[in-house]
């Protein structure tokens, strides 16, 4: 059985590669490219592809796997559904009132069609246990917009979506593994083997001219799938399913980075007048780079960091590590991650005064003209290419 599933697996990798390169020729032709700009700063028009592939494939092997997937015809004709949004997004760039409403509108769907839904959030303050069943369409839809959004928001450098993803999905895999949630094991794993392709196309391995991008359509399709499986494994009714043991609060830790990076940035953006879903160049991947970090580089201390904070979480669950002390250090956590995001020019400049770290930032001054500039060429540059398209 064991190698059945492990050559199911390789035929996902394959059949993706192979919607890959069949989607970027169709996305090409559409125009459904990524343009260089102020903030996207990479080399070329780039197929959005990685979404819709990715969503074609894992259309294909849940439906022919259906029977082993809880309420698997309600989750493909959401995830189809925010994959089509997306595609829409990248083409014709939403306005955040329409996405936010059809984001509300799915996690309503998917509470009355299926019940999964947020009832209970464990003993987050070491109180006792939380019913939330009374706000509990609240509390879900603000997750599965605060997933999407949060996995939509990651997405700026070559290989970073891809890895996080990986990193969440597996620690979900293993969390089902652990509780014996077949269901949740099989669509995590093919979501892994989906994305792997992905990521070899993304960054570049195949050659420059065959790279892709997962564009809004495959980050609203992960984060989606992110918290229909973690509602499913940590709540009491979710699918008809009785509670598997995972509590609430390890989702934290599961998708750290990503939630971190939005809510912070998010503060960061209220705190200046802007809006909290403006677009900017102040995202933790962004600041690595201008402190002098490649792409690779950026992406693989943010991915070894998520896989280091997931792993704590998986560990933590498996050894019931009290849900307070866990909540308390994840709260811990992000007051450390706010401030040093808001105050990180003035750590570079100390680490470079004293060690000579990031001698490629010459000074914070030239770092605040680089955003200003950004920021009053942005909507000209975007004009322009609108212009020209």
């Amino acid at each position: 059985m064991d190698s059945l599933v492990f050559f199911e697996l390789l035929f996902v990798c394959f059949f993706s590669f192979a919607t890959l390169f069949l989607v970027r020729k169709v996305a090409r032709r559409l125009h459904l490219v990524d343009k260089p700009s102020s903030r996207k700063l990479h080399i070329g028009n780039i197929p959005l592809a990685g979404g819709i592939s990715i969503c074609i494939t894992i259309s294909y092997f849940v439906f022919s796997n259906h029977s082993s997937i809880s309420e698997p015809f309600v989750f493909l004709y959401l995830m189809i559904a925010l994959t089509f949004v997306g595609a829409l997004d990248d083409k014709f760039d939403l306005s955040v009132k329409v996405r936010l409403l059809i984001q509300c509108l799915v996690a309503v769907l998917m509470m009355y069609h299926t019940g999964n839904q947020l009832q209970s959030l464990g003993d987050l303050f070491g109180f006792g246990h939380i019913d939330v069943s009374y706000a509990s369409y609240i509390l879900t839809i603000v997750a599965v917009i605060a997933s999407i959004n949060a996995f939509n928001m990651v997405d700026g450098v070559d290989g970073l979506l891809g890895s996080l993803s990986i990193v969440t999905f597996s620690s979900i895999l293993v969390l089902a593994l652990a509780n014996d949630n077949h269901s949740v094991v099989l669509l995590s794993a093919f979501l892994i083997a989906a994305i792997v392709p992905y990521l070899f196309m993304n960054l570049g391995v195949l050659g420059r001219e065959r790279k892709v991008f997962m564009g809004d359509a495959g980050s609203m399709l992960i984060g989606f799938s992110v918290i229909w499986m973690l509602v499913s494994i940590s709540q009491p009714q979710s699918s008809g399913v009785n509670n598997l043991g995972v509590r609430p609060v390890t989702a934290l830790w599961i998708i750290a980075i990503p939630l971190m990076d939005m809510v912070a940035i998010m503060l960061r953006r209220v705190k200046r007048g802007a809006s909290p879903f403006e677009p900017d160049r102040e995202h933790l991947h962004h600041i690595f780079q201008r402190l002098g970090l490649s792409s690779i580089q950026t992406t693989s201390f943010i991915f070894f960091i998520s896989g280091l904070l997931a792993t704590i979480g998986v560990i933590s669950d498996y050894y019931k590590v009290p849900d307070f002390y866990m909540f308390y250090s994840f709260v811990f956590l992000f007051t450390c991650y706010y401030l040093f995001l808001s105050n990180v020019w003035k750590i570079s400049a100390f680490l470079r005064g004293k060690f000579g770290l990031f001698s490629s930032l010459k000074s914070q001054q030239s770092v605040a003209q680089l955003n200003l500039e950004g920021k009053n060429t942005c909507d000209e540059s975007a004009k322009v290419i609108k212009k020209a398209s």
